[in-house]
């Protein structure tokens, strides 16, 4: 494959929009967590669900991918959540952020991925209609208890979620990916020349990158995986050298936004974070 010098043109305006759109996307993410303890009857004002979403998210830095989740739960519980609905929507929200995700993949890189493999279609097509199909599940009570049980939450046989709850849950989650995509595009724009770099590719290289960081456990915050991944899936569009690039840029902005979004508790609410922890 021909080198592919990288070539910086530094734009600090876009740069700053692209932190901007990601902290909306938090904000967004926020929203549908509440949304889905409001729909199990339970409550929390939007700093506490900012302030222990924020937070917890930190635990992806560590081992094992479970931190976040487990810190979500412990927190949620010390500020009046059930035990069960903390811990429950914790896991409704990450069973909808992958099949969110996977859907997401399918369907913004079949054209990308299909001129490099010839006869990834059916495969995509398959991961859309599984990932399509698994979020439909979580619409039904009856799953979303079972799930619960089969990671030992034992919810209360006549509180569901609601689908109301659990559709905006997923409609949040897509729309993230997609948010978190022209992100990394405007963070291209802001600082290198790379003009093949489609919105398009760009949400379906993020989607993909983070996605697979997510699922390989023993990486803390995917590092390492995420940035293979990314470099896979846009080196064909915008040379290696360029992607491996962008993919260490993306990685530090979002070391930043979630540093940044976390840092107003961590400063100002020490005691309560310490308490819940």
């Amino acid at each position: 494959m021909a080198a592919h010098p990288v070539v910086w043109a530094p734009r600090p305006l876009f740069v700053v929009a692209s932190a901007l759109v990601t902290w909306l996307m938090y904000a967004l993410l926020i929203a549908a967590w509440r949304a889905v303890l409001l729909g199990w009857g339970e409550r929390l004002g939007g700093l506490d669900a900012a302030r222990i979403w924020t937070v917890s998210s930190l635990g992806k830095y560590l081992p094992g991918k479970v931190w976040a989740i487990a810190g979500m739960a412990v927190m949620a519980r010390r500020a009046g959540v059930a035990a069960w609905a903390a811990t429950a929507s914790a896991i409704l929200l990450q069973a909808l952020a992958v099949g969110s995700a996977a859907v997401v993949i399918g369907a913004t890189g079949i054209s990308e991925l299909e001129s490099r493999y010839p006869g990834v279609r059916p495969i995509l097509l398959g991961l859309i209609a599984a990932s399509a199909t698994g979020m439909a599940l979580l619409l039904w009570p009856a799953f979303v208890r079972r799930l619960l049980r089969l990671a030992r939450v034992e919810a209360p046989a006549e509180v569901t979620p609601g689908a109301g709850a659990v559709l905006f849950g997923a409609v949040a989650n897509v729309t993230a990916w997609c948010g978190y995509g022209v992100a990394l595009w405007l963070l291209a724009a802001g600082l290198l020349a790379v003009p093949d770099l489609t919105l398009v590719r760009a949400i379906g290289a993020f989607t993909a990158s983070y996605l697979a960081g997510l699922l390989f456990l023993p990486a803390p915050a995917g590092i390492g995986v995420r940035e293979a991944v990314f470099v896979l899936m846009l080196e064909g569009a915008i040379g290696r050298e360029p992607a491996a690039a962008l993919a260490v840029a993306s990685r530090l902005l979002l070391t930043i936004t979630e540093l940044g979004a976390a840092a107003p508790f961590l400063l100002f609410f020490r005691e309560q974070i310490r308490a819940e922890s």
